[in-house]
């Protein structure tokens, strides 16, 4: 049903969406009225690149983890519940969704929508998380049984996806303006885990990395302290995507 009544005057067209969405431009952020600026034709070709180099980037993920779980399988030792269970492999399988899905996006959008972008920025926190904890603390740690896993997989997953991931983030600037409570966002997931994997190692004595053994040689506060540093280290990388975010946009407005 249509009527012909015509609207009441308003100061502000975009006002009352934009505060009921939580958008920029809502009365939570510091730039009332701000629009997301429309990408330059230059821009969008260089996306729809960044597009095609997150679909392969996705593939190559998925393409580890079905490498590293078909050669465990080989060897007679997969464990899945066990395998699943290390935060590597969660995000490995929270990056393959959303790096196709980022990967379609980049074609059919000329900027990603704000929740994809707050993903975005937390799998970016979780990839720089995954390569340094990996390359500083786990590095040439051998398998309790000596199984020696394929070595390509395990870089991919440690070391070039979260390059991938750190660059393309600092790199790309079709990401909407980010609001700071995607900190939040990106802290909560790792959390949870940690939470779930300590009582869960609580109940079988089995915990996926050393550093989480609270029988071990630092004990439980040496388990507190590398938990309270890896969050902080989280919440420090999920504010720096935001600011990357930010300053894409001043710069897009200049």
């Amino acid at each position: 049903m249509t009527t012909t009544s015509s609207p009441a005057p308003s100061a502000d067209p975009s006002a009352g969406s934009s505060r009921s969405s939580g958008l920029p431009g809502s009365a939570a952020d510091p730039h009332p009225g701000a629009v997301e600026p429309t990408p330059s034709a230059v821009i969008l070709r260089l996306r729809r690149m960044a597009g095609i180099l997150s679909l392969v980037a996705g593939v190559s993920v998925l393409a580890s983890i079905v490498w590293q779980v078909s050669d465990q399988v080989a060897a007679g030792r997969f464990q899945p519940t066990e395998y699943f269970a290390y935060f590597t492999i969660q995000t490995a399988l929270l990056n393959i969704v959303v790096l196709i899905v980022g990967g379609v996006l980049a074609f059919r959008t000329p900027i990603d929508p704000p929740l994809y972008a707050a993903i975005r920025a937390s799998v970016f926190a979780y990839a720089v998380v995954t390569g340094v904890v990996y390359n500083l603390l786990l590095r040439g740690i051998p398998n309790d049984d000596g199984y020696i896993a394929p070595p390509w997989p395990n870089e991919n997953l440690h070391v070039w996806i979260p390059i991938y991931i750190a660059l393309d983030w600092l790199l790309n600037p079709s990401r909407p303006r980010l609001r700071w409570s995607t900190m939040g966002l990106a802290v909560s997931f790792p959390l949870i885990w940690v939470g779930v994997t300590m009582v869960r190692g609580a109940l079988t004595g089995w915990y996926p990395y050393p550093f989480l053994e609270p029988y071990g040689p630092a004990g439980v506060p040496g388990v507190v302290q590398y938990v309270v540093g890896i969050a902080v280290l989280i919440i420090v990388l999920a504010a720096l995507a935001v600011a990357i975010t930010r300053l894409h946009h001043r710069v897009a407005r200049r």
